[in-house]
């Protein structure tokens, strides 16, 4: 055997093994959502949690990496990413903000968690004609794109609200006409936080975005890469984890 063929095999296979396992432990900061949007997340006393923080941090674990979530309020958070403040963002999606990521090679991850951002309103007016709703609700910072037409018309108004729960009430309440938020978000107000199951009911015959929320990065595409392959071994893992935390409930 040639003296160098040994150094080269070794080397060979080095670089296979990296590219399965793409980079050693690191600790990487992945730019979260300052709200309350629990089952998907919130954030208590600075601290993350909710079926993200469990599902991104049985990825690092099983890959030996360490992710610290930075809360950041929604606007800003999209800055943040784009300068390169935070190593990842979740959770995200190609449509959402496309200005300011202009110019940027953003990577995003498969999808993770389905959701549906709908109208949800009280049970007597589930199925009424769109004309009838001339209030909106939605969490702070949230841009209601299935309504846009009809708010920038000025047929709808939009009341935003900073607290998920509030937001829930105000609908409960009748200050506003319905709620365009996640709906496993709002079943999870109803079921757990206000223990009024059923309180409100999405309606899909009104405008409504049915997609998934996703992991990005411009920093790392190995990692999401990598992310994507750990996501199809552990299919069934996550599925309960889904199931556990109820993340789409209200989806059939």
């Amino acid at each position: 055997m040639p003296r160098f063929a040994k150094p080269i095999a070794l080397a060979i296979c080095s670089a296979i093994l990296a590219l399965a396992h793409p980079a050693a432990a690191t600790t990487f900061i992945v730019g979260v959502e300052n709200i309350d949007y629990l089952p998907h997340y919130t954030v208590e006393n600075g601290e993350y949690k909710g079926f993200a923080r469990a599902l991104l941090d049985a990825y690092a674990k099983d890959r030996g990496h360490v992710f610290e979530y930075r809360p950041i309020p929604i606007a800003r958070l999209f800055r943040e990413f784009v300068e390169g403040n935070v190593d990842f963002k979740y959770p995200d999606h190609p449509n959402w903000s496309q200005e300011i990521k202009i110019g940027k090679a953003i990577v995003y991850s498969d999808p993770v968690v389905a959701y549906i951002d709908g109208v949800s309103v009280v049970p007597a007016k589930l199925g009424q004609p769109q004309e009838k709703i001339r209030t909106l609700g939605t969490i702070y910072g949230f841009t209601a794109w299935d309504w846009l037409d009809q708010i920038k018309a000025g047929r709808v108004r939009l009341e935003e609200n900073p607290h998920f729960e509030g937001l829930v009430k105000q609908a409960l309440w009748g200050r506003v006409d319905g709620v365009y938020a996640n709906v496993s978000g709002v079943a999870y107000q109803l079921d757990q936080v206000l223990k009024q199951p059923g309180g409100l009911v999405f309606d899909p015959s009104l405008p409504y975005s049915r997609s998934s929320y996703l992991l990005s990065t411009i920093k790392h595409p190995e990692i999401i890469a990598d992310f994507n392959a750990w996501m199809k071994e552990n299919a069934a893992r996550i599925s309960q984890m889904k199931i556990d935390y109820a993340v789409e409930k209200g989806l059939q």
